[in-house]
């Protein structure tokens, strides 16, 4: 009797619980899985809806957001005079014409400047930064202008001992041929190039055109090198004259 009861039990419980399992399989319901191409497609198209009006709850796109950029320039410490003095020199071409806001922080000792709902040239803020860079590094502000007027104008940067290495007195005469008595030197390649050149110790700075600039470099760099600088006068003006024939 004992076995039979506890056989009538096990059954029982067996019955219950296959009851419960069909039940709860009853209960869950069947998704269809996400495996075509147009199951996909109407599930992302409805998280871009949800996310485009989200941004037109916050009352911005994400359109207005991405063209909201921004630029920092570092100033060195030998220009803060500069700087200070040309200040609203420089301010009248980016706010005015570049459509620009630009300030000075003292904090961090940088020049920055960001695009407005008025600006309207995409690459307006860039040349607004190469203008402000070429005058950071001592170039004059009408020459830094150009930037802004011509697309065909670049800076190259180098330096002395990038061309030879050169120490002591050595380096002070390769810098002083680059000069010559009074500028004289300097001046030739720029006119014999039109080119504006830069000497700021041991940097070169060049602002030009990519042919001129390269025209230009080739003789700071045989200067450096050794050559005398009446050969590098004939040089300058068979360019100069060679030029003056293809314009």
């Amino acid at each position: 009797r004992f076995c039979r009861l506890a056989w009538k039990m096990e059954t029982a419980l067996e019955h219950d619980t296959m009851e419960g399992v069909e039940e709860e399989k009853a209960e869950t319901p069947e998704f269809s899985p996400l495996t075509q191409k147009g199951e996909a497609s109407r599930v992302y198209a409805a998280s871009l809806q949800r996310v485009g009006a989200q941004n037109a709850m916050r009352g911005t796109s994400g359109t207005e957001q991405s063209k909201r950029e921004y630029r920092r320039l570092r100033v060195p410490q030998h220009r803060y005079t500069p700087l200070r003095e040309n200040w609203e020199t420089l301010l009248s071409p980016l706010v005015q014409h570049m459509k620009l806001q630009v300030r000075f922080n003292p904090k961090m000792r940088c020049v920055e400047m960001r695009t407005s709902p008025h600006t309207e040239d995409p690459g307006a803020i860039q040349k607004g930064c190469d203008f402000m860079a070429a005058f950071l590094l001592g170039f004059e502000v009408q020459d830094a202008i150009a930037l802004l007027r011509l697309d065909d104008l670049y800076i190259d940067s180098f330096q002395v001992q990038d061309v030879k290495i050169l120490h002591g007195d050595h380096l002070s005469r390769a810098i002083g041929r680059i000069a010559g008595q009074d500028g004289k030197t300097k001046f030739a390649i720029e006119n014999a190039t039109r080119t504006r050149i830069v000497l700021a110790n041991t940097h070169v700075h060049i602002l030009g055109s990519f042919q001129n600039i390269r025209i230009a470099r080739d003789a700071i760099c045989s200067l450096i090198m050794g050559a005398p600088p009446g050969k590098v006068y004939n040089h300058m003006r068979n360019v100069a004259r060679r030029m003056k024939e293809q314009y």
